[in-house]
């Protein structure tokens, strides 16, 4: 029997894979040419890229630059309208909202005050605090206008800002203690003795040396005897 003879392509009927034959030869490409042809396709992409950062970093510091010459320039006009009350209210009317303005409508307030112009110190006060949020000024501005609120036929909301002022532990001491001598002395006032000894007991825990202590002692001082025991080792007042 005759051997067939070898087929001349071994490839199976049906079977039209392509098959590329390797060059020995080939070399991968290195990461720099990889990183240089990456580069003549895309730098146009990356230097815009790059353009816009630059320009949004820039454009940061200098916004950031101008916003502090401004508040130096607010800082120096605010001084200088410290010198009168009528500049001061030209200061306020130029910058409203600021912290700067804030000082200045309580400064006003004070000035007011002492001048024995209630309405206007009212006014000054309502208008600082919610400029004033937090520190010594912010607390002032707060005690300054309940204070005025009882002169200026607010009582009830007076007290009631003056009780929150001495109940609150994270206030200023001193705020503390005068806001509970004020209560003692609308107490005097109103021949309340329970609520003298309550506010004035109230005053000597949260500062027993200060000088409204010694004021709430004198105002205990001129109560029935049943109201008016003084607690040991509160310093005496001075004359």
């Amino acid at each position: 029997m005759t051997t067939p003879a070898t087929p001349t392509d071994p490839t199976p009927a049906g079977d039209d894979r392509k098959f590329v034959a390797v060059d020995d030869t080939y070399i991968a490409p290195s990461f720099e040419d990889q990183l240089q042809a990456f580069w003549k396709k895309n730098s146009t992409v990356v230097i815009g890229v790059c353009v816009v950062i630059l320009l949004g970093i820039v454009a940061k510091g200098g916004w950031d630059y101008v916003a502090g010459q401004k508040e130096e320039g607010v800082k120096q006009e605010y001084a200088a309208a410290t010198a009168t009350p009528e500049k001061l209210k030209a200061f306020t009317a130029a910058h409203p909202g600021h912290t700067l303005t804030g000082v200045a409508q309580l400064t006003l307030a004070d000035q007011a005050y002492a001048a024995g112009k209630p309405a206007e110190a009212l006014a000054g006060y309502e208008a600082a605090v919610p400029l004033l949020k937090s520190g010594p000024f912010a607390a002032r501005a707060q005690l300054g206008l309940a204070i005025v609120k009882l002169q200026s036929g607010k009582a009830a909301e007076g007290e009631a800002a003056l009780k929150a002022l001495a109940a609150d532990t994270v206030q200023l001491k001193g705020v503390r203690a005068e806001a509970a001598y004020q209560l003692a002395s609308l107490a005097s006032e109103s021949g309340k003795a329970d609520d003298v000894k309550k506010y004035s007991d109230q005053l000597i825990q949260i500062d027993p040396a200060s000088s409204w202590a010694q004021r709430a002692m004198m105002l205990r001082a001129k109560l029935p005897a049943a109201a008016s025991a003084v607690q040991v080792g509160v310093p005496a007042a001075k004359p």
